[in-house]
């Protein structure tokens, strides 16, 4: 897989990662949140791991069942595809 690609993947989910803490200072701050299905979507989007780290980190989303559950799954599923699409690459000889 090209390193770009890889380099694309981990800087949108530094991007999300950040999303989630914004959403938890706004949280804070009783200001206007993010909504969750903008949350899960950019999750769903290849932002899984990022999701996950900020759920963690910032401790947000700890007591909402889709969270919990779905963000992990995503962030998995996330990586399996980055992982078919490595073997792929490779399969095909394609450098990384």
């Amino acid at each position: 897989m090209p390193k770009e690609i890889i380099y694309v993947y981990a800087i949108w989910n530094v991007i999300v990662f950040l999303i989630y803490g914004l959403d938890k200072l706004k949280a804070k701050m009783d200001a206007f949140r993010i909504p969750e299905k903008t949350l899960i979507t950019i999750a769903a989007v290849f932002g899984g791991v990022g999701a996950w780290a900020g759920m963690r980190i910032f401790r947000h989303k700890t007591r909402t069942t889709k969270f919990t559950v779905g963000v992990p799954l995503l962030a998995l599923l996330n990586l399996a595809v980055i992982f078919v699409l490595m073997l792929t690459f490779e399969k095909n000889g394609i450098i990384m």
